[in-house]
């Protein structure tokens, strides 16, 4: 039996991976802080499960809650674009110093494996192909073009209307918010630690995760919860732009099982896409929770956010290869699922 931590695992995901963890066959111990952007109650674990409530900041508490451990999955993150420049100093707290006291421990503890939740806003905008230039990374959106709802990137030599395709790990990181700045800075740690530790490291760049017990519509929840909360209160939702942003919805059952089979890689960095395969735009998202709910139809609003990116599709193909994972639910099944499953408060 191999005795894991898992950081942030009374949160939304975490709970999610603590669970498929126990399943598994894995001991597993929590340290969660029971941060008030992410629960408006104390946090809680399945029985059996140890809880450290402690802020991963403390290195003394990581260090006790590392005791006997052999693994670490790293949740544990504010999430989300916050409610405005403000929220900075928390987001790298929390994020970023949380991540390094964490990994300080387990150099101390010698603990020498480790998943950490990564995500696909490492990447900014998505691939793209311009009929004449080729392959391009555009310049993040002038506001004033958002404003006249002119939505899609074009091509930074020409201006000329892009394709938009599937991102790879190989795509460089080109964060375009806060939260996303402080997820690549938690990648390079990581990177650093496994280089001077020779540890075992699995970066999974999470896509657009739903499912059951997602926090409500807050500035730290996803537009999934933000359009079912708008449901359950008779609400339509607010699509923002044109609603034909592309994402990849992946379950977080899924996202756990993911991190349950990211614990067998070997020595090294190994980031990894973690996604349906299944692009949907986000209005076809909030048709399909509208539909499945019998709620009100969407209402496309036109409003844009400066931190959002137009397009983010992943190829899966590496954590199929490597993991041997694949995602077993379609957007389409989940999000009807998700339409009725109940939110986390």
């Amino acid at each position: 039996m191999t005795h894991i931590l898992v950081t942030g695992g009374a949160g939304f995901i975490g709970t999610h991976v603590t669970t498929a963890l126990l399943a598994a066959g894995h001991d597993v111990s929590v340290l969660d802080c029971g941060h008030p952007y992410a629960h408006a109650e104390p946090p809680g674990v399945p029985d059996g499960v140890r809880l450290h409530r402690a802020d991963l900041r403390d290195r003394t508490a990581a260090g006790e809650a590392l005791r006997g451990v052999d693994a670490v999955v790293h949740q544990a993150a504010l999430v989300g674009l916050g409610s405005g420049p403000g929220d900075l100093p928390e987001y790298v707290g929390c994020n970023d110093l949380g991540t390094a006291v964490l990994l300080a421990a387990m150099s101390e503890a010698g603990v020498r494996r480790l998943v950490l939740a990564s995500s696909m806003v490492v990447y900014g905008e998505g691939r793209y192909l311009c009929a004449r230039h080729g392959p391009v990374r555009p310049a993040p959106r002038e506001p004033g073009d958002l404003a006249a709802g002119r939505f899609e990137p074009g091509c930074p030599h020409c201006a000329s209307p892009l394709t938009a395709g599937l991102v790879d790990e190989e795509t460089p990181v080109d964060p375009r918010s806060v939260y996303a700045a402080t997820k690549v800075a938690q990648e390079h740690l990581a990177s650093a630690w496994q280089r001077e530790s020779g540890a075992a490291v699995a970066a999974l760049r999470y896509h657009n995760v739903y499912g059951p017990g997602m926090p409500r519509d807050t500035p730290y929840s996803g537009v999934a919860a933000i359009f079912r909360s708008a449901l359950e209160a008779g609400r339509a939702p607010q699509v923002f732009e044109d609603g034909g942003q592309t994402r990849d919805f992946v379950h977080v059952g899924d996202v756990a099982a993911a991190n349950v089979a990211a614990l067998g890689v070997g020595r090294g960095f190994h980031p990894y896409n973690i996604a349906s395969g299944r692009p949907t735009t986000v209005g076809e998202m909030a048709g399909l929770l509208a539909d499945a709910f019998g709620g009100p139809r969407p209402r496309v609003t036109g409003r844009f956010r400066l931190g959002d990116v137009r397009h983010v599709v992943a190829a899966p193909d590496r954590a199929a290869a490597e993991l041997g994972f694949r995602a077993g639910i379609s957007p389409a099944d989940g999000l009807r699922e998700f339409a009725c499953a109940p939110l986390r408060a």
